[in-house]
């Protein structure tokens, strides 16, 4: 294993910043008074911290990893990830977040209950808690654990990972959803930066596009893959689109600061700064990894490739500033995930179960449960190198898990004859569909039987849709008091269009949503 190290100015940097934000997270967590202040930051971000935040808390240490790596081995095609991203938010700006907004929701799976029932609710928070645990925190702190082990190789594994999960954890339990937002917003900005310094590190030592274009085939370079493609094939991408509204629409993980928006305009306008964000993905995070492949032919592990490039090009003082920019990607998903688990578990089970508690018991059970969480996770987390299966598949459990909610919402929110015993057929068809593929990839590791999880994963979403409205259409029809206010209709958006023609259009997210598409279809030409 290929050992780095840190100089004396180097290492400062990245103690002062952690010093840093875990003194922010104790400045916030004395202003909190009750549990709105706690887990939703008093209702009260502005359009700058939540598209900070989206995108910081979505780039964790194991994104920067995968993404250099992927640029070198499989060239441009994961980028479809990021502009698909970019459409599902504004799908979600449009039709979801002003109803989530609107019925003022702790949770994201609070709204299914609003629409069909608690049950329905607590299905739907209890696979967001599972993905959060095993997927979110604790993926990602073994991912950030085996890169920081580089540089410390003396240090057991379980012992980083503790660490990274402590200074994480500290301010997540103290300062709530607020910490996380204001240091996310900082830790996207470092990490904006420190891939752009490595990024035109990278150019400048390779000679460029023009070197990288003599040891490259020129298919490497396309975003939309050939329907032969193993990894990506183009008609995968509506799975992608599914796998994609879940994290950035149903998951409280990522919705959480949305929900926390000073007003629905705050809330999408957020989102459309996310997805602006997201696009430079391509250009500063898998751009250094087609340079690489002038820098290190042959490499055969490309999961050190991204430490490599920043040990190797990056003079003392930079390279603490781009590292810091890593620890930030680190800490922003960890305390994402921690803070959204915290919510999760106690407005979805303990304040139902003990509806009489206050608001500052809820915000007490709030970090006893982020600090058990994180314990939890810490436990976890190195176990994943025992378990070689379980972290090849940790790619797959959003495609197991996440259509049948997909499903749930997407029928909700858009079919007025959905019922409840509609939505208990989805839950039950989905969830045996779930076991099955779960089986199925576990028995054929190879995927000698199971077609690519973006196909498994549209089908899985179709059926699970089918079931709901053959369960719905079995029964009487729902009430039409229980649909208002949670079922969208096209007066909706008639009366939104109104409001938003008494803005400047630089302030309409429709123009802006548009803009991004635009920006979208361009780069999909040129690549």
């Amino acid at each position: 294993m290929q050992e780095f190290s840190l100089g004396g100015l180097d290492l400062a940097i990245i103690v002062f910043y952690l010093i840093f934000v875990v003194l922010l997270g104790l400045y916030f967590g004395a202003k909190h008074k009750g549990a709105e202040d706690y887990f939703l930051a008093g209702r009260n971000l502005t359009w700058p911290l939540i598209g900070f935040s989206l995108f910081a808390s979505n780039m964790s240490s194991n994104s920067l990893v995968g993404l250099t790596g992927a640029g070198y081995n499989d060239g441009f095609s994961v980028f479809s990830y990021e502009w698909m991203a970019v459409l599902v938010l504004i799908i979600f700006a449009i039709f979801f977040l002003p109803f989530y907004l609107k019925n003022k929701v702790y949770t994201v799976p609070e709204f299914l209950e609003r629409r069909f029932d608690y049950f329905t609710r607590g299905y739907a928070s209890v696979i967001a808690i599972v993905l959060n645990v095993i997927v979110d925190v604790s993926a990602t702190l073994y991912a950030g654990g085996v890169a920081v082990q580089l540089i410390f190789p003396d240090y057991p594994l379980w012992m980083i990972i503790g660490a990274l999960a402590i200074i994480a954890g500290l301010y997540t339990v103290s300062g709530g959803l607020s910490a996380v937002v204001y240091t996310d917003a900082i830790q996207a900005i470092i990490l904006i930066g420190g891939s752009i310094i490595i990024t035109l590190y990278a150019w400048d030592e390779s000679g460029g596009m023009e070197a990288v274009m003599k040891v490259t085939e020129p298919d490497h370079f396309n975003i939309i893959k050939s329907s032969s493609d193993e990894t990506l094939p183009w008609p995968g991408l509506i799975g992608v689109l599914i796998i994609g509204f879940y994290f950035w629409g149903t998951n409280q993980y990522i919705t959480q600061r949305t929900l926390a928006a000073k007003n629905v305009l705050q809330g999408q306008w957020g989102s459309m700064f996310a997805g602006l964000l997201k696009l430079s993905i391509l250009f500063i995070m898998i751009f250094p990894g087609v340079f690489a492949r002038v820098l290190y032919p042959g490499i055969e592990k490309t999961d050190t490739l991204y430490p490599t490039l920043l040990f190797d090009l990056l003079p003392p003082g930079v390279l603490g500033i781009v590292l810091a920019g890593f620890v930030a990607a680190l800490m922003s998903s960890i305390d994402s995930g921690l803070n959204s688990i915290s919510t999760l578990v106690t407005m979805d089970f303990v304040k139902k179960a003990r509806p009489d508690k206050s608001e500052k018991e809820l915000m007490k059970v709030g970090r006893w449960v982020t600090l058990i969480v994180m314990f939890i996770a810490t436990a976890w987390a190195p176990q994943i190198v025992h378990f070689e299966q379980l972290w090849i598949y940790l790619q797959k459990a959003l495609s197991w898990f996440c259509p049948p909610i997909v499903a749930l919402f997407v029928m909700g929110l858009f079919w007025s004859r959905g019922t409840v015993r509609g939505a208990y057929a989805g839950i039950l068809i989905g969830s045996l569909i779930t076991v099955f593929v779960i089986l199925m990839d576990t028995a054929f590791a190879d995927n000698s039987f199971m077609p690519n999880f973006l196909y498994t994963a549209t089908i899985h979403f179709v059926i699970t849709c089918v079931a709901i409205a053959v369960g719905s259409l079995t029964g009487p029809e729902p009430d039409a008091a229980s649909l208002e206010g949670v079922v969208w209709s096209s007066g909706e958006y008639r009366a939104e269009t109104d409001a938003l023609k008494k803005l400047p259009f630089y302030k309409n997210y429709r123009y802006q949503g548009i803009a991004l598409l635009i920006i979208v279809i361009l780069i999909l030409l040129y690549y």
